[in-house]
């Protein structure tokens, strides 16, 4: 496999999202719990629902060496805030994911057979578990978050919350065609003299 492949993909030793498997070595069975809060500003659905600004996901993971790489295994947990999307309250919800990711060895069987963007892979012995956990966040959202399952939204007529305008609130609509005439019967009922 050329090193040139996996180029685009490699991690920094420094970033908080990178984790160092120099320890695990390469003998199967052997293993270490990782417990990490990460910077996640931005993480989910943009515009809908995402974590907020200076949020952060709390990992709590489980890296074992194993044939063919680390697998790694646990959970990622995080805040996120955005709008219902029927009456545009602010909303605020938790969210825990489950992981469970290989990480496959350069030159492993794992490595050799499968496409680059179908496995996640070890460079320099450094895994990157941001676009993991980034997906399994994105995965487990709302596309259409709610307040509550059962919430009314929005009147179409005056933009008020449904739930809190009452069952009896509705507006008298006219047919347009007999608006101008309802008009000229309102105007002789203000200037009964006119008739």
């Amino acid at each position: 496999m050329s090193e040139h492949r996996h180029a685009s993909a490699r991690p920094t030793a420094t970033g908080p999202w990178v984790i160092d498997t120099r320890d695990l070595g390469r003998r199967a069975g052997s293993s270490r719990g990782v417990r990490r809060t990460v910077p996640a500003e931005g993480v989910g659905l943009l515009g809908v629902i995402a974590v907020p600004a200076g949020g952060n996901v709390e990992l709590d993971l489980l890296l074992e060496s194993v044939v063919e790489g680390v697998l790694v295994t646990g959970t990622a947990a995080t805040v996120v805030e955005g709008e219902c999307s029927r009456c545009l309250e602010p909303l605020s919800a938790e969210v825990e994911v489950e992981l469970t990711e290989l990480y496959a060895y350069p030159d492993s069987t794992t490595d050799e057979t499968t496409e680059e963007d179908e496995i996640s892979r070890l460079h320099d012995d450094l895994i990157d578990l941001e676009p993991v956990v980034r997906d399994a966040i994105v995965l487990a959202l709302p596309q259409v978050p709610l307040c509550s399952p059962d919430c009314l939204g929005l009147c179409v007529d005056c933009g008020g919350k449904l739930a809190d305008l009452g069952p009896d609130h509705g507006h008298e609509t006219i047919d347009p065609r007999w608006a101008a005439l309802q008009e000229r019967f309102d105007g002789n009922r203000d200037n009964p003299e006119e008739n």
